[in-house]
């Protein structure tokens, strides 16, 4: 039986707490109104904000001051032609006359000089409200990024134990015969799903109420398929049968209940089979991991349109089911290598050789090479079609999001493909440490990519937040998996291919 460390329990506590004060302080610091925008956006620009709006204010008052002044020109030549006139209306007609005519000319003047003044006090007018439409959104934007932080490691490091799980899924259906002594570690990384999936669905429905100026989905904004409503807009009022918010977490409860009870009965169905003289609870859970997949599948497929692609409801890939699949199983199966490495390191797991760890190097190089895949399948094919309700998606974070976008391809797939590509490093436990790390923080940049640009645009920037948020998952995540595995033993003994897993060697 594992005995959880006092050191590894203390650490796992400490990211926790640390975590969850980087969490407070940024909901503290988001910004309450637009004059904390303002002077957000003024201390980046360096006062570059102040100036453009003193020069706004300064074009205004030059442009009534110069109106006034011509008017009152107007009206002196006006009075002045008057009075010539009735000097010598007795004596001289045609004078009269052209006094006449020019007072005509100079009221024309007058006129033309109030239009030219009324359309510079309109042009002001309207930028005035284009800067006041432009601080609201900024402010949205700025309340959105400790809400954006906290989701994407709320679901990323979820999503590494619904990884794990269907790849144990996969090795039950398979009958595997290399896997069975992982069969433990993989049932402690998947204790972690029912405790993430409480805490995401809170944060589900806390999104659906916008609490705390909660904006992540433009489509729950009010008014958004109301015609003449502001934020009316055609696009998403012709999805709201499917983007809606009750349908929405209705969906959200059937996953995640239909997952957790996967987990626990295949569990309690490998724990029976310990004690069982027969095979009968082995044969439920094949038939049980069969009907899994099909469900997970399907549910995987929706569960990236509404959670990660509903974020940007203008854009949409079909390959995008897939390509968040490949990103969060190879996370999944990377997590189960690290935490066996680990494990055999403090004298556990004695039946786990280098070539089982091999082998599992092996899927995350493989797995790699397919999130790669589609990667650039995604890319190539939306760039190269240059359609523009397309390629904006990439655009946005080519522009605004260069280092992030192009360093995750570096670290998902450019160093596992130079590292893990050589047979006798895929047994080295240090070389399995490093590529471990480097695909797990490129796949959470991964997901960062696809979550931020469209709820924080280009006010991002990774701080306190983001690293309290991924520091406080993670503490939770190591203190679950490691509590759960100290509750039952690490070998499945009774597993029909037990015997064949122990003495596997390649």
């Amino acid at each position: 039986m594992y005995t959880f460390s006092s050191k590894l329990k203390t650490f796992s506590i400490v990211l926790m707490v640390l975590g969850a004060v980087g969490i407070g302080i940024g909901f503290l610091n988001a910004p309450k109104d637009i004059a904390e925008v303002e002077k957000i956006l003024a201390a980046d620009s360096h006062g570059h904000g102040d100036a453009h709006d003193a020069h706004a204010t300064e074009g205004h008052g030059e442009a009534n001051h110069e109106a006034h002044a011509t008017e009152a020109d107007a009206h002196k030549e006006v009075e002045t032609t008057h009075n010539v006139s009735d000097s010598v209306k007795a004596s001289d007609t045609v004078a009269h006359h052209e006094a006449n005519h020019d007072s005509t000319e100079v009221a024309a003047v007058v006129a033309e000089d109030h239009h030219v003044a009324e359309h510079k006090t309109t042009e002001h007018v309207d930028a005035h409200a284009e800067h006041e439409k432009h601080l609201h959104h900024v402010l949205h934007q700025l309340q959105n990024k400790p809400w954006a932080a906290l989701y994407v490691a709320c679901l990323f490091i979820m999503l590494i134990s619904l990884g794990a799980l269907a790849f144990y899924a996969i090795q039950q259906v398979a009958q595997a015969g290399w896997s069975p002594v992982l069969f433990r570690v993989m049932q402690g990384i998947t204790a972690y799903l029912p405790v993430g999936s409480v805490i995401f669905f809170i944060v589900l429905v806390l999104t659906g109420m916008h609490f705390g100026h909660n904006h992540l989905f433009v489509w729950m904004n009010e008014g958004v398929d109301v015609v003449g409503h502001e934020n009316y807009d055609k696009l998403i009022a012709g999805k709201t049968g499917y983007l809606n918010v009750p349908f929405w977490l209705i969906r959200a409860a059937i996953f995640l209940i239909g997952w957790n009870l996967y987990r626990y009965y295949s569990r309690k169905n490998c724990l029976a089979q310990d004690e069982a003289n027969d095979n009968t609870f082995y044969k439920k859970n094949f038939k049980m991991s069969a009907a899994f997949l099909v469900f997970f599948i399907v549910t995987e497929s929706i569960m990236s349109w509404d959670w990660i692609m509903s974020v940007d409801p203008h854009w949409f890939s079909t390959l995008f089911g897939w390509y968040v699949f490949a990103s969060f199983f190879v996370s999944g199966i990377t997590t189960i290598a690290l935490v066996t490495l680990y494990l055999k390191s403090k004298g556990y797991l004695e039946f786990v050789n280098t070539s089982h760890i091999h082998d599992l190097a092996k899927f995350m190089f493989g797995i790699s090479v397919f999130w790669t895949y589609l990667w650039f399948s995604q890319f190539m094919l939306i760039w190269y079609s240059n359609i523009p309700e397309e390629v904006t998606y990439f655009i946005t974070r080519i522009e605004d999001y260069n280092l992030p976008f192009f360093g995750m391809v570096v670290m998902n797939f450019v160093f596992p493909i130079l590292i893990l590509i050589n047979t006798d490093f895929k047994r080295l436990t240090w070389i399995i440490v490093m590529a471990g790390t480097v695909i797990l923080l490129g796949h959470y940049v991964d997901f960062y990519n696809m979550i931020m640009p469209a709820t924080v645009g280009d006010q991002w920037f990774i701080g306190i937040p983001e690293i309290g948020s991924l520091l406080f998952f993670v503490g939770l995540f190591v203190f679950v998996v490691f509590s759960a595995l100290t509750k039952s033993p690490l070998l499945a003994k009774r597993n029909p291919f037990i015997e064949e897993s122990k003495h596997f060697h390649y």
